[in-house]
């Protein structure tokens, strides 16, 4: 027979501490004594990390939110990451992925060069290979946010000597959308027909070179590109046609665009890639809204869905933001309400369209609310979101609201503040000139260089020369050493 059955209670588990989530890990981040990317501070956060929760894992979905939470404090994120690396192998998970993010990271701060370098030696180091974005990254990095189209394209020429890489066509392709979307349109047109023996082009090629032309407001350029690949034996695609669509719009050609579009219906009942579709609906809907035709516009949304293409997210994204920039917010509002009713799920380009409206109505209070309701449905709201109402809060007089909102996404309660916010509010304290706030935009010169951000040359001497008028000699001396250390900072002191 078995034994009875023991009357003891069992024996309590020992309680454990719940492993860290994204947000508090970030917070342990932020709250750390040195934002310095030394052996020394990684190693330092590595054991608050383990001290924080000594059965730590932070698998590779956990990192990447952390580092999308420190997004806009690079130096933090970057921390961040060097401190993961010095984990033991059980408490973390290392992926290309992770890897990638920040690459993107170190190639935004000052000196890209040694710590992008050093990023990608950790993939054949770890045994990981590069991703389709690896380089990529660096191709927009370097030509767009650096502005040196030069550095890209020579990264992409020795990518086979350096690391290994194939100079394959997609990798030549994400060079060329790099030096479009910097506005390099002439350069990368040039850089195809000089290499077109070893990367004959396809369709990705000159849908990116029509892309370039059509972004610089040269449709008759982008339109050779079309005749071009018509010429080669390639068929355009519907991306092809949605390009032109657009370039027609950006220039200003309302006439062209609308008479591309009809072209586009016509020649769609024989020819499917020229069919429009949602996008090429969306892309005329926002082109007549945004040039004041909103009751056109407004037929086009109600005629799609009769010719057999349903709107989007975006597409009432496109409507609700013309109807505001019309300045009709209620209407707006209408369409919102209208876009739930059919089951469509707003996004973060939903919300923070219609509360740039409602600030821009002068209802700020009622675009709070829409913040908080946003975050209630489960949209983590972006910077620029918040952005909008620090902006308009300052237009409105209402400074302790504006500073108390940077207040919170400063501490990494709302989203982390981005050069962006910076600006304005620098921007809002020489509203009155008074010393104290000469003092805070000071403060935010000091901060935003803290967080990976150089200020403008022209906004950094007029705080320096702020302060110098309202006889703050600190923080002048502060400003004056600041500019000692960037040679980007200029000095232009006028008293």
């Amino acid at each position: 027979m078995p034994p009875p059955p023991s009357s003891a209670p069992p024996t309590p588990a020992s309680p454990t501490k719940p492993p860290p989530y994204p947000r508090q890990i970030a917070a342990i981040v932020l709250n750390h004594p040195s934002s310095t990317l030394t052996a020394a501070s990684a190693r330092s956060l590595s054991a608050s990390l383990l001290a924080a929760a000594p059965d730590l894992t932070i698998p590779t979905p956990v990192a990447n939110a952390v580092l999308k939470l420190l997004w806009h404090h690079a130096p933090r994120a970057l921390l961040f990451f060097h401190a993961l690396l010095r984990l033991p192998e059980r408490s973390r998970e290392l992926s290309p992925c992770t890897l990638d993010l920040a690459l993107d990271l170190a190639a935004r701060l000052r000196h890209p060069r040694q710590l992008t370098s050093s990023v990608l030696a950790l993939f054949p180091r770890h045994g990981l290979a590069f991703t389709p974005r690896t380089f990529p990254i660096l191709f927009e990095r370097f030509a767009v946010s650096h502005r040196r189209p030069d550095l890209a394209v020579r990264l992409f020429l020795s990518l086979h000597r350096s690391h290994g890489v194939a100079q394959d066509l997609p990798l030549f392709n994400s060079l060329l959308d790099a030096l479009v979307k910097s506005r390099h349109a002439g350069k990368a047109a040039s850089l195809v027909r000089a290499l077109e023996q070893r990367f004959p082009p396809d369709a990705v090629t000159y849908n990116t070179l029509a892309d370039g032309w059509c972004r610089v407001k040269d449709t008759s350029r982008a339109l050779d590109i079309l005749r071009q690949m018509v010429e080669s034996g390639i068929a355009p695609t519907k991306a092809t046609y949605n390009i032109i669509l657009k370039g027609f719009f950006r220039s200003g050609q309302l006439q062209h665009a609308w008479d591309f579009f009809l072209q586009m219906k016509k020649r769609g009942c024989h020819d499917d890639n020229c069919k429009p579709d949602v996008v090429s609906y969306t892309t005329v809907l926002h082109g007549l809204g945004v040039a004041g035709q909103l009751d056109k516009a407004r037929k086009v949304f109600d005629d799609m869905s009769k010719e057999g293409c349903m709107p989007s997210t975006a597409t009432y994204n496109a409507l609700i933001q013309v109807t505001c920039k019309k300045g009709n917010v209620v209407d707006a509002l209408a369409v919102f309400d209208d876009m739930i009713r059919k089951g469509y799920v707003p996004n973060v380009v939903t919300y923070t369209v219609l509360i740039r409206g409602l600030c821009h109505a002068g209802k700020i209070d009622q675009a709070m609310k829409l913040l908080d309701r946003m975050k209630g449905d489960g949209c983590v709201p972006y910077v620029q979101t918040h952005n909008v109402l620090v902006r308009y809060s300052f237009e409105e007089g209402e400074i302790e609201k504006a500073l108390d909102l940077f207040e919170r996404m400063s501490k990494g309660e709302e989203c982390l503040p981005n050069q962006d916010t910076y600006n304005i509010i620098i921007s809002a304290m020489f509203v009155r000139k008074r010393a104290e706030d000469m003092a805070v935009a000071a403060r935010m010169v000091v901060e935003m260089v803290d967080r990976g951000y150089l200020p403008r040359k022209f906004m950094f001497n007029r705080v320096l020369n702020g302060l110098m008028l309202t006889g703050n000699q600190e923080l002048s001396r502060d400003l004056l050493r600041m500019q000692e250390k960037y040679t980007r900072l200029r000095r232009e002191i006028r008293l």
